[in-house]
């Protein structure tokens, strides 16, 4: 034996998986297009299309389909080779290093005599022979995509698996009862099917199997074929209503279930079936609560809805309710036609629709149907196209309640102007007549001055288009929001704004929730006035002599206040809680008025206000400039104007020298001007640098007055009265009932806001710088600040 014969044999499985790759390889490139016909062939006869097809048009396709198979086989064997036993050998060594298979085929040519030269060619055979030995099958490469660039062969395999998913693999046999030589001999015959909607998700129904009466859904559609010689098989139905039947001996029957009745089959192996046909029910819908009404202005509507087979859409309509409607003042002439509000209801994401519950959240409070009477009617849409609607609700569509009482008349004047443009000139003489005497009634000069500026414009505008009439409605409702919500910079502003809100709305009658929200507001603003007031005493500690006379009420005594306010009003003892409210704001104004006279007379104490206030000027000129670099809208003169104005205040106080050279207040002085000269340069980031540095000299010259003062009226520490430190302390207390602290100032020594509480708000506050300066699409000198501000830090 040979060696290359005894090598083959060690390597007879790597060289017969070998070989069989090589027919699988050849195989498929000569007939992957007969494999793939076929395939797709029984993918269709899977899903039953030559059930639903005409018999010709069947009989058609399955021609073509095996001229088809023909062509692809003559195809195939003209391409096709037997692989043979030496090409497996071939591709095996060709997978290998140095091809060891043809060298030890290979016989030595030279020094067939010399010992030596025998010697290295033995050598060398063993090591092919060796390499041999480390041989492993070769995988075919079929290289299909060449051959099947648009991928043929695997639209055939992927609609096989849907067909195996979706289909029956029984349904192929059914091709074999199409009529032929084997039917003629055993006679006529027949197949039918019922399809009910695609809807209801029921399956169909095969009539050759089933006996007895028939239950299905109404339009469920019928499928017959009629096997054999015309006549031999005819079909009887009471269930189609059809009023122009096909032929009873029709080879082929189509139609829809409306009524139940009978469906026969008359002849050689014939059939009758009692139908009885269900009627798709229309869905139901309804509320299930009462309209609501959020503090916001927002409408919760809870409904619920169902059908039989489910539900694919959902509608409210809300129309204007004319004859509910207080056809007065502005409301008296004849409205402008509006289209009803169709809103979509939301529907389940997830799970049957068949029973659900939900709610409509809706913000239409700016709608011009908010707090007019409306009509709202809810519908559902099933598949099936039918609509059931709800009962018609007579009801006020919610909107935003406005309590303060100015804001209210401009919400009011919005809605006559919307209602109808015939009211504009009514509208104009009302809200002059509103403003003929503005003093004390706009709390800031910005709110009148839009308000005069929508006056201007209806009074140019004679005939108001569409675009104008709700751009002006639109400045309306802002300039009301504005008012009622009114600035949040004040504490004692947003307490007296609260406790007028919460008075109208007990006068108006104002829902629970509104009423509790506005509590809630209450309490905050309350909050927020006390906090101010203990940091005024902190700053102010000489207050303490004015304050001996301040009426004494403790936090646990103003809580209990407003827990009996809330607790009146839920009892609907309004005007108890009205008088106790009031009882309230007189004890709240008496702080102030307190507040306001502890250091009334006292240089020092004006010297302190005077440096307040330029503190806060300061700070608000400052943040309008920082808002115009972000707007990109800056008046460097008009600034550096007001800039030069807080200077030459500071300069001009008579403030006592706190420090040697009142060092404070000169590096002040000096910051204030080079914020000026750097706003008339249009440099806005320096110009808040330097205005920052101009406020924390402020800040320090105010402390530094502060122990001045606390100093010259008690220079030893021990100067509190007769009775000594401790018994001055125990008489003069704060607003809140708290004892005053070492300094003699209303107020604790203890830190209102904990070392913890601080650092957090550092921490917050340097997060946001942080944030702001990662937004690329700032003007560049706010993120040039931004930057400076986070070195600084």
């Amino acid at each position: 034996m040979s060696d290359i014969d005894a090598t083959l044999r060690r390597l007879r499985w790597p060289l017969r998986l070998t070989w069989a790759g090589l027919w699988a390889e050849r195989l498929a490139r000569s007939f992957w297009p007969l494999s793939s016909i076929a395939i797709i062939t029984v993918a269709i006869l899977a899903f039953g299309v030559q059930d639903s097809l005409p018999l010709e048009v069947v009989w058609t396709w399955m021609v073509t389909v095996v001229l088809g198979g023909l062509a692809t086989i003559v195809w195939g064997l003209r391409r096709f080779r037997i692989p043979r036993r030496t090409d497996a050998v071939e591709r095996l060594d060709a997978s290998l290093p140095d091809r060891p298979l043809a060298a030890l085929a290979d016989t030595q040519a030279v020094g067939t005599s010399d010992p030596a030269s025998i010697a290295v060619w033995d050598r060398h055979r063993s090591r092919m022979a060796e390499r041999a030995g480390t041989a492993r099958p070769v995988a075919p490469r079929l290289d299909l995509p060449r051959r099947d660039p648009f991928a043929l062969r695997y639209v055939a395999l992927v609609a096989l698996v849907v067909a195996l998913l979706f289909g029956s693999i029984w349904r192929v046999a059914t091709v074999a009862g199409l009529p032929g030589a084997s039917q003629a001999a055993t006679g006529p015959m027949w197949e039918g099917w019922i399809q009910p909607p695609a809807y209801t998700s029921k399956p169909s129904l095969y009539l050759n199997d089933l006996n007895g009466t028939l239950t299905v859904p109404v339009g469920s559609h019928v499928h017959l074929r009629l096997y054999g010689s015309v006549g031999d098989l005819t079909v009887r139905e009471t269930v189609s209503a059809r009023t122009e039947a096909a032929t009873a001996s029709a080879m082929q029957q189509d139609f829809e279930l409306r009524q139940s009745g009978v469906l026969a089959i008359a002849g050689a192996g014939g059939r009758e079936w009692p139908v009885t046909v269900v009627p798709d029910a229309p869905p139901h819908i309804g509320v299930t609560a009462d309209l609501a009404r959020e503090p916001t202005g927002e409408m919760r509507l809870p409904f619920e809805a169902g059908d039989d087979y489910g539900i694919t859409s959902g509608q409210v309509e809300i129309a204007l309710d004319l004859p509910a409607v207080d056809r007065r003042y502005g409301l008296a002439a004849a409205p402008e036609a509006r289209d009803p509000v169709r809103l979509d209801l939301p529907l389940p994401v997830t799970g049957a629709r068949t029973e659900f519950s939900d709610v409509l959240v809706q913000d239409l409070a700016q709608h011009p149907f908010a707090n007019l009477p409306v009509t709202i009617r809810l519908s559902a849409t099933d598949a099936a196209g039918q609509t059931g609607t709800g009962e018609v609700i007579h009801t006020v569509l919610p909107g935003r309640r406005f309590f303060d009482p100015l804001a209210s008349a401009l919400i009011e004047m919005r809605r006559d102007l919307l209602w109808t443009r015939d009211n504009a000139e009514r509208v104009d003489q009302v809200l002059r007549a509103i403003t003929w005497r503005p003093e004390g009634l706009f709390r800031d000069d910005s709110t009148f001055l839009r308000l005069r500026a929508v006056m201007r414009d209806l009074e140019a505008n004679t005939a108001l288009t569409d675009d104008t009439r709700d751009a002006l409605a639109a400045q309306l409702w802002d300039i009301a929001v504005q008012i009622e919500d009114g600035d949040l910079g004040s504490a004692l502003e947003r307490m007296r704004r609260a406790q007028d809100r919460l008075s109208q709305a007990m006068r108006d009658g104002a829902d629970p929730s509104e009423i509790e929200s506005l509590m809630q507001e209450l309490r905050d603003a309350t909050d927020g006035y006390i906090r101010e007031l203990a940091e005024d005493a902190r700053r102010d500690p000489d207050s303490r002599q004015a304050s001996e006379d301040m009426q004494e009420l403790s936090g646990d005594q103003l809580q209990g206040m407003m827990d009996q306010i809330q607790r009146l009003m839920e009892e609907g003892r309004m005007a108890d809680a009205q008088a106790l409210m009031d009882q309230l704001r007189q004890m709240m104004d008496n702080l102030q008025v307190a507040e306001g006279e502890g250091g009334e007379g006292s240089p020092g104490q004006q010297a302190m206000q005077d440096l307040q206030d330029t503190l806060r000027d300061q700070q608000a000129l400052s943040d309008e400039g920082f808002e115009g670099m972000q707007n990109g809208q800056t008046d460097g003169d008009d600034l550096a104007g007001r800039q030069r104005e807080l200077r030459d205040r500071l300069n001009g106080m008579d403030a006592p020298q706190t420090t040697e050279e009142g060092q404070p207040l000169d590096r002040a002085g000096r910051a204030m001007e080079d914020a000026e000269r750097a706003l008339r340069q249009g440099d806005m980031s320096g110009a808040l640098d330097r205005q920052a540095e101009a406020m924390e000299a402020l800040r320090e010259g105010m402390r530094t007055l502060s122990q001045s003062l606390a100093e010259e009226q008690s220079p030893g520490g021990d100067q509190s009265g007769e009775d000594g430190p401790a018994g001055s302390r125990q008489a003069a207390r704060d607003p809140l009932g708290r004892t005053p602290g070492a300094s003699g100032g209303i107020g604790t020594d203890e830190d209102l806001l904990s070392q913890q509480d601080l650092r957090q708000r550092a921490e917050d506050l340097l997060d946001e710088i942080r944030r702001r300066s990662g937004e690329q699409e700032r003007p560049r000198e706010e993120l040039d600040y931004l930057r400076r501000l986070l070195d600084f830090f």
